[in-house]
This record gives C-alpha cells, sequence and structure tokens, in this order.
C-alpha cells in the first residue's frame, strides 16, 4: 500500500507543478520576445531622432548640445543597443524552443544541444555588448558632464556564459548516449 501511496505522489506532484511552471516560462518568454523587439525598435527611432533633430533630443536627454563628445558616445551607445537586439532576439527564440522541447516531452535532443550553444554564444555577445556600453561611456564622460548609465561589471552574468557552454555539452552528450543506448535495446 505505500508503494501505491509513493508512486502516486510522484506522478502528481511533477504534473502539478511542471505545466504550469511550462506555460509561464513560454509566455514569460513569448512576452519577452515582444518587448525585446520594441526596444530595439525604440532605440533605433531614439537614433534615427538624434540624426534628424539632434539638438532636441539630447537636450530632452539631458546632455549638454554642445558637448560633441558625449553626442558621439550617446549615438554609439544606441547603435549598440540596436545591435544587442537581434542577440537578444536569438537568445530568447532558441530558449523558447527548448522550453517547448520540455513541453512535448523530449528535451534530451540533439537540436537542444545545438540551441544552448547559440545561447551561450548569444549570451557572450550580449556581455560583450555591455562591456563595450560602458567603455563607451566611461571614455565619454567628464567631471562637468558624466554620462552616468548605471553600468556595473557581474562576475554572475558571465559565470551563466561559462554555465551554458557547458550545459550545451552536456545535453550533446547526454544525447548521444540516449541515442547508442537506444540503439543497443
Amino acid at each position: 500500500m505505500s508503494v501505491i501511496v509513493i508512486q502516486q505522489m510522484q506522478t502528481k506532484s511533477p504534473s502539478r507543478s511542471l505545466p504550469s511552471a511550462l506555460a509561464l516560462s513560454r509566455i514569460v518568454v513569448r512576452v519577452l520576445i515582444v518587448l525585446n523587439l520594441v526596444m530595439g525598435t525604440l532605440i533605433l527611432a531614439l537614433l534615427i531622432a538624434s540624426l534628424i533633430a539632434r539638438d532636441q533630443v539630447f537636450a530632452a536627454l539631458g546632455v549638454d548640445v554642445a558637448n560633441a563628445r558625449l553626442i558621439y558616445g550617446g549615438r554609439l551607445i544606441m547603435v549598440v543597443g540596436i545591435g544587442s537586439a537581434p542577440l537578444a532576439h536569438l537568445l530568447l527564440t532558441r530558449l523558447l524552443a527548448i522550453v517547448d522541447t520540455v513541453r512535448f516531452g523530449d528535451p534530451f535532443v540533439a537540436d537542444n544541444a545545438a540551441r544552448l550553444q547559440t545561447t551561450a554564444w548569444a549570451l557572450l555577445g550580449l556581455e560583450l555588448s555591455h562591456l563595450a556600453v560602458g567603455a563607451i561611456a566611461a571614455s565619454v564622460s567628464s567631471a562637468t558632464q558624466p554620462l552616468d548609465i548605471g553600468w556595473n561589471f557581474s562576475i554572475t552574468r558571465w559565470l551563466a556564459v561559462l554555465l551554458l557552454f557547458v550545459f550545451a555539452r552536456v545535453f550533446e552528450y547526454g544525447t548521444r548516449m540516449r541515442d547508442d543506448l537506444e540503439g543497443t535495446v
């Protein structure tokens, strides 16, 4: 009798939390995909506006319009932001595809190993972009007109990049092992 109770607990517990967690994950990732596209578009619009109405845009941003160095730095940061949007899109769409394979019950497939690898490269690109923004802000800032964008270095994000590369290899290895096992049975 206790074996039956334990089996029922094991089957009920994951099935109740997993679909709701997967459904929520899927919704969150889809919302993030849309928000990323919106943000990329808005940054592009800001860059275009800064080329058309330079003084008005940068005055609205609180930048001294006589400070050409700060204006060029701001535009360069906008370009980096626009370039980051496709990287974030790549990361998010691959994550959504991985969530879907979990939802359909077969996450250990070769495609997910490749998706994790792509996600790792995209996150590495985003982190390099983040460093570039920090370097640009530091190089164009002055004591009289600082460009404070709230930039900081985080070892946690770099560890996430490393972990994604490792998980990609783990998935690749696990998929090969499963394929080998299925071939011997």
